[in-house]
This record gives C-alpha cells, structure tokens and sequence, in this order.
C-alpha cells in the first residue's frame, strides 16, 4: 500500500485510482441527498446558491488554464461571458471551444 503513495501514477494503480475516485464521488453526492432530503423545504438562498454551483465549478476548471495559455483563451471567455446573458450553456461552451479551435488553427 505504501507504494501507492510513492508512485500513485503508475499503470498498476490506474484501476484503483477509477475505484477509490468513484467511491469519493458516491459518497460525496449521496451524501449531500441525504442531507437535503431532511429539510421539507429549502431558503430561496440556499436554493440560489445550490444552482450557482455547476457555474462556480465551470469557472474554477477554466480560469487556470485561460490565464496560463494567452490572449486568445481570455478573448473566447470574454466572449463565452457576453453570451451567457442570452444563449444557453452548452452553446456558449461551443461558442468558447470554436473561437480557441479556430484561432489555434490559424495561427494564434
């Protein structure tokens, strides 16, 4: 077990890797039902801020890489930003995706 700990990335833990990460996830998100379900109802705070999750979790995964790679990733998040106000959230990530496909692929 205490190889695991010294070389976690190595071929023979993959499998274990998949296994313990699912089981956090299980845990973690039956968890959070079994939580929620002991209230008959929630704050509108509490449910506004439970709907801000997914979007505050999008932010966190590509902010980093926005700021690491250039100009070109703030530029198709600035744009991905000024859509969201009108068009749903997978043609805004489409949106983001094709300017930095597109502008990677000419050059930029």
């Amino acid at each position: 077990m205490l190889e695991f700990f010294s070389s976690p990335g190595t071929p023979e833990n993959v499998f274990l890797i998949i296994l313990l990460t699912g089981v956090v996830t299980y845990i973690t998100r039956s968890g959070g039902y079994v939580v929620l379900s002991r209230f008959k109802s929630l704050h509108p705070r509490v449910e506004a801020a439970l709907e801000a999750v997914p979007g505050a979790v999008l932010v966190t995964l590509i902010l980093p890489a926005v700021l690491d790679n250039g100009w070109l990733e703030i530029v198709a998040m600035v744009v991905a930003l000024v859509a969201s106000f009108r068009l749903s959230a997978i043609w805004v990530l489409l949106l983001g995706m094709t300017i930095v496909i597109a502008g990677r692929a000419f050059g930029f």
